[in-house]
């Protein structure tokens, strides 16, 4: 299913959980979580995340691409030989997991411990510029969102996988009410409205669909 980016989005903080943490904080979190956040989400991984993983790598073509929240590492095994990849993550601790996975793959795949929110490359750099499950736990979304449209080329593309509020009315006031708890156990937010977010960030949506219901989405935008 597609649909075209929402005429008026609304206020920015529409939907979003206020403050919420700091980006130390959550690198604090992910960072704790490093050494069991495979095994943790292998579940879905198994039933869900890797025929998805499988099939943003299959929409990439050759040239220099930008993961963000790379965390362990696991888009990697599925990203086809040709391609160029910088990859960044927030957390050491995820990074020292995603290098030794990126140890075995004959890719050109470099990981660096980065903050969307400031992303040290030049602007117009990556052809692709991408995300998988990401956005739920970025301090503030519309700004590492901007700043990975100033590094994407003109012409080039965003791609983005992730899971948000659900636009069923019950189930979105539910997500609602439990994204403090969410926010401080995990550092996740349940009810971001990533699709408002990509536009007030200056990209032009082109595609968002429905992977499972509502509650997780591709998302395609352009500069």
């Amino acid at each position: 299913m597609s649909q075209a980016p929402p005429a008026d989005p609304g206020p920015e903080t529409r939907g979003e959980p206020g403050p919420g943490l700091t980006a130390a904080q959550v690198r604090q979190r992910y960072d704790r979580a490093a050494g069991l956040y495979d095994l943790m989400e292998s579940p879905l991984e198994l039933l869900l995340f890797s025929r998805w993983r499988k099939r943003l790598a299959g929409a990439l073509k050759p040239g220099l691409v930008l993961e963000v929240g790379a965390g362990t590492a696991k888009n990697g095994p599925h990203y086809p030989p040709g391609l160029r990849v910088r990859a960044i993550d927030l957390s050491p601790g995820m990074l020292v997991k995603a290098r030794q996975k990126v140890r075995k793959l004959d890719l050109d795949l470099e990981l660096l411990e980065m903050d969307v929110a400031d992303l040290g490359f030049p602007d117009k750099t990556f052809d692709v510029v991408l995300a998988t499950f990401v956005f739920c736990s970025v301090p503030d979304p519309v700004r590492g969102l901007k700043e990975m449209r100033r590094v994407c080329k003109p012409g080039g593309r965003l791609i983005l996988i992730e899971h948000l509020r659900p636009e069923n009315r019950p189930a979105g006031w539910l997500f609602d009410r439990l994204n403090p708890l969410s926010l401080a156990m995990m550092g996740v937010n349940v009810n971001r409205r990533t699709v408002d977010n990509v536009a007030r960030a200056g990209w032009k949506v082109e595609r968002v669909e429905n992977l499972m219901t509502s509650l997780f989405r591709w998302i395609e935008a352009r500069p």
